[in-house]
């Protein structure tokens, strides 16, 4: 039973008392990088599959100088012969170019910068002949529906997976609830549905974008372009977790099949293996560079930003397809003390927009700030509708989203170590200086 979300322990959060409780396996110590605005707090990627309440985050590195992982990266990117990469690109695009008018390589991808720069530079500039595909956002902004369209239009085919509406809504609701993590199914999806389907259409290579480890994930990563298979394929699905939740009790306690879980299960690694299909990274051959990617976007397929900031940050163009991404980014300002504008700026910093003094700045207006514009939709969309969903809304003391229960929900998921209450409201003990 999903119980409506109690008072917290005040006690735990007093401002000038030392915290003794930190959740999610954070370092107890809080510290910002001096390069960037990261804070030693920002989580790297998981296994999603095994992501429980009680399971440790991995962190990015911090070095003896006080710089994370991702600045450091950024340095080593300025001494890398890309001619040679572009070179072994080509190399690579020559081996399994098709000369039979078969799909050679699938780009994963919403038609934002990123996936239409990958598909763009892939088909016209590498002479490739790719499939795009496409899990669909939990609720599209209009903006985000016009850019996936042009991407289309630009010269692309896809395969657009929208997974059944009411799985996905129970999925996201519990997912917030047990991890606060709403965008988790979304995440799933994303990483799990491009490799099913190479392997059904037998195409032999699928092409992401940057490497992850550009932002934090562990350095080594970035030494090959290869995606390490550990993260999307698993060889024993039978401890599953989804949403934070056993797949088998979402079976029996929830009511969900065996086929309406299908599309959140991560493929089998030996099958791809026997398919012999390679998973790689475009950003190891190609200087990866996120303004770039949306100049290039909006100059050869007509991509346009949001018309408005997104919530929490000041930008318009990166992440703004999906109306939950700004309840996401509020989600990780409350679990990790880190929001939008943080991983806004210090992606900047890195690449040369901004100085530190200017991305702190921003970070202090803009982090944290609570997403007013979508909260109806998103409020209806976590809600469980008991016609519709019969089994699983009995498992709801209140299967209703509102700005109250959302509110309680969230203050379960501070950190002792991050939060303090004082006079009346919530406050960060450490804010990037």
């Amino acid at each position: 039973m999903i119980t409506y979300p109690g008072e917290v322990n005040l006690a735990k959060y007093k401002l000038d008392s030392k915290p003794e409780e930190v959740f999610y396996g954070l370092p107890s110590d809080v510290m910002f990088c001096s390069k960037c605005t990261y804070s030693n707090q920002k989580p790297n990627s998981e296994k999603e599959y095994k992501h429980t309440i009680n399971a440790k985050k991995p962190t990015i590195n911090f070095d003896e100088e006080g710089v994370c992982s991702a600045c450091r990266i950024a340095e080593k990117k300025k001494g890398i012969d890309w001619e040679q990469r572009k070179r072994e690109l080509k190399e690579l695009c020559d081996k399994y170019r098709s000369k039979t008018g078969h799909y050679d390589c699938l780009i994963p991808g919403s038609g934002g910068k990123d996936s239409f720069y990958t598909a763009y530079m892939l088909k016209y500039e590498y002479g490739m002949n790719p499939l795009t595909v496409t899990w669909a956002p939990h609720i599209y902004t209009s903006w985000g529906w016009n850019n996936f369209q042009a991407w289309i239009h630009a010269g692309f085919d896809n395969y657009l997976f929208t997974p059944n509406g009411q799985v996905h809504r129970l999925l996201t609701r519990l997912a917030l609830e047990k991890l606060y993590h709403p965008f988790q199914p979304f995440i799933l999806g994303q990483m799990y549905y491009p490799p099913k389907i190479a392997m059904d259409l037998n195409i032999p290579l699928v092409f992401y974008g940057e490497n992850p480890s550009e932002y934090g994930n562990n350095a080594k990563e970035n030494e090959k372009a290869t995606k390490d298979i550990s993260y999307f394929t698993a060889n024993d699905i039978s401890n599953i977790y989804l949403s934070g939740i056993s797949a088998l009790e979402l079976k029996e306690e929830f009511g969900l099949t065996e086929v309406e879980l299908q599309p959140y299960i991560p493929p089998n690694p030996n099958r791809l293996a026997e398919k012999k299909i390679e998973v790689q990274y475009l950003g190891y051959y190609l200087p990866w560079h996120p303004q770039e990617c949306y100049y290039f976007a909006v100059n050869h397929g007509g991509f346009t930003p949001s018309p408005e900031r997104t919530a929490g940050t000041y930008s318009k163009y990166s992440g703004i397809d999906d109306k939950i991404d700004d309840l996401h980014y509020y989600t990780t300002f409350i679990k990790f003390g880190i929001g939008r504008a943080t991983y806004d700026s210090s992606q900047e910093i890195r690449n040369g927009e901004l100085v530190r003094e200017e991305g702190v700045a921003l970070v202090r207006r803009f982090d944290g700030e609570y997403p007013e514009r979508f909260e109806k939709e998103n409020f209806e969309y976590l809600s469980i509708d008991s016609k519709k969903l019969p089994i699983a809304a009995k498992q709801f003391e209140q299967p209703k989203m509102d700005r109250e229960y959302f509110e309680r929900l969230t203050n379960h998921f501070r950190s002792p170590h991050l939060w303090a209450f004082d006079k009346g409201q919530w406050v960060l003990r450490h804010q990037v200086y």
